[in-house]
């Protein structure tokens, strides 16, 4: 019982922490776009976001992160025989991946509240798809362990997931160049 309880919460967590990580690139974005405002508004922008962006890494992404973190802890306590599957030595490593992004988005986070622009608006979108592609296929491994589907239907659901983030891209894109229209 208590390794469902361990599970129970480590889903929540990793909802919560995810939330966060798809969040938390497009205050970046936001926080580049400000520098296109006049200067009395980009600044009172630009505090806010730091504002935003430190309260949503403090107060739930941080937090979150432990939390899924220890609660996977827990349930290879509870099912240790769990370390001897190959999937899950691909879900840790892909983990360790994301556990990387999650501190390189608090150098990020530094750098933009001293002003400094690490990557352009355009590259935070990009930057904020990394998570989805982690996201997926550990949930995927979760899920069908190691008999991840090879047949048609996990191509097309591969091809639906692939075509929905360049939609998303060049949906992006068109509205930018509506703007620069618009501007000009």
């Amino acid at each position: 019982m208590a390794y469902l309880w361990f599970k129970s919460f480590h889903i929540v967590g990793l909802v919560a922490w995810f939330a966060g990580l798809f969040y938390l690139p497009r205050l970046f974005v936001y926080h580049i776009e400000a520098n296109e405002q006049p200067e009395n508004v980009r600044d009172i922008l630009k505090k806010q976001y730091v504002i935003m962006e430190q309260r949503l890494m403090k107060i739930i992404m941080n937090p979150a992160m432990v939390l899924t973190l220890a609660m996977a802890a827990g349930m290879l306590y509870k099912s240790p025989a769990l370390l001897k599957e190959r999937w899950l030595h691909v879900k840790m490593g892909l983990v360790l991946v994301i556990v990387g992004y999650h501190f390189y988005c608090q150098i990020i986070m530094k750098k933009l509240e001293a002003g400094e622009t690490p990557l352009s608006a355009q590259q935070f979108r990009w930057f904020n798809e990394f998570p989805t592609f982690f996201l997926v296929v550990i949930v995927m491994l979760a899920i069908f362990k190691n008999d991840i589907p090879r047949d048609a239907t996990g191509y097309v659901v591969v091809a639906m997931a692939i075509a929905f983030a360049i939609s998303i891209q060049l949906y992006a894109r068109k509205r930018r160049l509506d703007k620069e229209k618009l501007a000009a």
